[in-house]
């Protein structure tokens, strides 16, 4: 693989789920994929399905930019905010997963404040996992 431009910047799920659906609704001036870009329709249809089972579903530009300036005391890059916002961690070990030598730079007690942030920025305790839908019996 080939680095074309370095100087792209980073998509959250949430701007990837927002064009995606303005491109399949049409909106905003975007063009729908035409009969010749099946693939595309096809790729675009999967991806939607696949973000609406993540956080980014119920966020809204004004949660992620009240978010993003309630991160800044904490001194992460610009990656690590960006997966502390796709991925949404509930608990002290997924913060050290996605935080580099998260226990040199952050106290225990700011991991318990960034999980609060994360909270208090997406209060409507509708944090989805992957595969968090109901087996009915039927499946068991």
């Amino acid at each position: 693989m080939e680095v074309l431009d370095d100087s792209s910047a980073l998509l959250s799920n949430f701007e990837v789920y927002s064009l995606l659906k303005d491109l399949q609704t049409g909106q905003k001036g975007q063009k729908k994929p035409t009969k010749h870009q099946q693939s595309l329709a096809t790729i675009s249809y999967e991806t939607i399905k696949f973000l609406e089972k993540t956080p980014c579903s119920d966020q809204t530009e004004e949660s992620i930019s009240k978010f993003l300036q309630a991160l800044a005391p904490y001194k992460l890059t610009k990656a690590e905010k960006l997966q502390l916002l796709n991925h949404r961690p509930t608990t002290a070990v997924e913060i050290q997963l996605l935080i580099e030598e998260s226990e040199e730079r952050l106290t225990e007690e700011q991991i318990e404040e960034l999980l609060d942030v994360i909270a208090n920025c997406f209060s409507d305790g509708s944090v989805q996992e992957e595969n968090s839908e109901p087996m009915d019996e039927s499946q068991t």
